[in-house]
């Protein structure tokens, strides 16, 4: 099994924690991984993408052209990763701010109202982990309870009173994604 997935958005929307967490989660359950980040120069607002895989083999590459999973969280990346999905492969995004919804036939898509339900929720620094969440609904490769660690791990000491919320959101992202075609 290997899963090879892009998550892209803006910078500050969880797009490169949230990658992180899902090595994390895969390196503990014993798993082959690869994290690699790309972003611009800005902190917040500009573009931010992470290359994830997980395999139960050894990763020959970190590069990738293709995906089976692409995690997409805005309109700039929806234009430039919808075609990058392998046929039969998977697309998952959160709809606020999408303007042209996927369009493709030959992959499952799934749309996760994860700004919406984290506005809700009135948690807007959950709304990575509501996707997390879909995604691994989804595609169930990464066992809770292993990214729970992974939120340990990745996150500062003096933010651990928070992983309660972070597994209530990843929860909730498991009830909320919706399949679209």
């Amino acid at each position: 099994m290997t899963e090879e997935i892009i998550i892209a958005g803006f910078g500050g929307q969880g797009v490169l924690s949230m990658g992180k967490i899902m090595a994390y989660s895969a390196m503990m359950q014993g798993m082959e991984v690869s994290w690699m980040p790309s972003y611009g120069p800005e902190m917040r607002g500009g573009t931010a993408n992470v290359n994830v895989i997980l395999s139960d083999e050894r990763i020959s590459s970190p590069i990738l052209r293709n995906f089976d999973t692409a995690i997409i969280l805005n309109q700039q990346s929806m234009d430039k990763f919808e075609q990058s999905v392998k046929p039969g492969g998977t697309l998952i995004y959160d709809g606020n701010g999408i303007t042209r919804h996927p369009e493709r036939k030959d992959i499952d898509i799934y749309r996760i109202e994860a700004a919406e339900e984290a506005s809700a929720m009135k948690m807007q620094k959950v709304f990575n982990m509501i996707v997390l969440g879909g995604f691994m609904k989804v595609k169930p490769i990464l066992k809770t309870e292993y990214v729970i660690k992974g939120l340990k791990k990745s996150l500062p000491e003096r933010y651990h009173n928070l992983i309660p919320m972070n597994e209530e959101a990843i929860k909730r992202g498991m009830e909320i994604i919706q399949k679209v075609n």
